[in-house]
């Protein structure tokens, strides 16, 4: 028993092993560092230019959307006029209160749950929600509080829009470059963020599908072999 365990933990070594060299490797082919742009009127501009391309007005008129995430693990109504959201993953359901959360209401298996517990659960609803919206609404978010624009060179002479978020949301401080089409429609974005470690990662913004008050949403996105798959996607007033 004892050369059994002695040789299982030699095979455990041994993966992780391989998995931190994997990591170490793919970090030095990967990784790039956050880029300087350069703000002003044009970086603004740009904004403007990409607001204008995925109908920002229509989607300031928009009052509900819906979607799933995380494989359809986790399940949003938004009420964007009221600031709130039904937030559903396992067995909890969450009332999510955006303007103030203490206000939400949590129930776990048709039950209510209060205090402590409950305010645990209203946390993560809105790290769950600040996330999994994000990848459906990032581009109408370019002049959010607490962002910063500006314009990156490209190597193929476009450029690029950097948005830095330094506060608000769950992780403050992540960063994103657009690349945009001809018309400003946004078609990717690289991130430096906090959930991952290797700098510049791209995630497609090609695959929009249009709702039945006419706005336009992604229905999945692609992060190298991945897909992130938005679900069910719905927008209506």
């Amino acid at each position: 028993m004892k050369r059994f365990f002695k040789r299982l933990l030699k095979i455990l070594l041994g993966f992780l092993l391989i998995g931190v060299v994997a990591f170490g490797v793919l970090y030095m082919l990967y990784d790039q560092p956050l880029p300087q742009g350069t703000a002003g009127p044009q970086a603004d501009a740009l904004a403007e230019k990409m607001l204008k391309a995925v109908n920002n007005e229509q989607y300031k008129k928009t009052r509900y959307l819906e979607w799933t995430f995380a494989g359809g693990a986790h399940r949003y109504q938004w009420d964007k006029q009221n600031g709130r959201v039904q937030v559903s993953w396992r067995d909890y359901k969450v009332d999510l209160d955006l303007n103030t959360p203490e206000k939400s209401v949590v129930y776990e298996d048709n039950t209510l749950l209060m205090d402590t517990e409950a305010a645990a659960i209203v946390e993560k609803a809105l790290a769950y929600f600040n996330n999994d919206s994000f990848w459906l609404v990032a581009p109408f978010k370019v002049f959010d509080k607490g962002t910063s624009r500006s314009l990156v060179d490209f190597e193929d002479g476009s450029q690029g829009l950097l948005v830095i978020y330094s506060s608000g949301g769950t992780t403050p401080g992540d960063a994103y470059l657009w690349k945009l089409g001809p018309t400003g429609f946004p078609e990717s974005y690289q991130m430096w963020v906090h959930i991952i470690p290797i700098g510049g990662v791209e995630a497609s913004w090609d695959d929009w599908k249009v709702m039945q008050n006419g706005l336009s949403l992604p229905a999945s996105h692609k992060i190298g072999p991945l897909t992130l798959h938005m679900g069910d996607v719905k927008a209506y007033d």
